[in-house]
């Protein structure tokens, strides 16, 4: 079976932050990988592969270093983790499967702020909203008025907008 592109990028993402967040945690190090204490690696299912590219890229972005046979969160890695856990808050879904799909949300949020963007489409995954496009959702209406509020405070809502469907969205 085969992972839609989205699928894997948005699981390429949870990796990234899952790795960032086990490195500001303080553990023990295995062979130069960082383990609980009970010597488990605090990474689930991933290939070897999918933690070498992430690693790099990490890397690449000054997120970890490598000192001698550990990998160490970096300060501008420490503040990434931190920030992005402060600042993109979690809302619960107040709509259920079979809720009719009359608003279409399209957005183009910056390449600068990509973790505003994850956490958006996460959201209306989670709010049962189908892609359409990358960046075209369909879902059930009204989005939650908290969630559109915060949406104003974190400076993405002018990146976002908002048509209703006379009719309900079918495939």
């Amino acid at each position: 079976m085969t992972l839609s592109k989205a699928t894997q990028y948005t699981n390429g993402m949870e990796i990234l932050n899952e790795i960032l967040v086990q490195l500001l945690k303080k553990t023990l190090t295995y062979k130069g990988v960082r383990v609980n204490i009970l010597g488990i690696p605090q990474l689930k299912n991933t290939s070897p592969g999918v933690l070498r590219t992430t690693l790099y890229t990490l890397h690449k972005k000054g997120f970890i270093r490598k000192q001698a046979d550990n990998w160490q969160i970096t300060s501008l890695g420490k503040k990434y983790v931190i920030k992005k856990q402060e600042s993109l808050k979690r809302f619960s879904s107040e709509f259920k499967d079979v809720s009719q799909k009359n608003l279409i949300v399209m957005f183009d949020i910056p390449e600068s702020r990509k973790a505003e963007r994850e956490w958006l489409r996460w959201h209306l995954k989670k709010f049962n909203y189908e892609m359409i496009q990358r960046s075209v959702w369909v879902g059930p209406s009204p989005l939650p008025k908290e969630f559109t509020e915060y949406l104003q405070k974190i400076k993405i809502q002018k990146h976002i907008k908002t048509l209703k469907l006379r009719n309900d969205y079918k495939k």
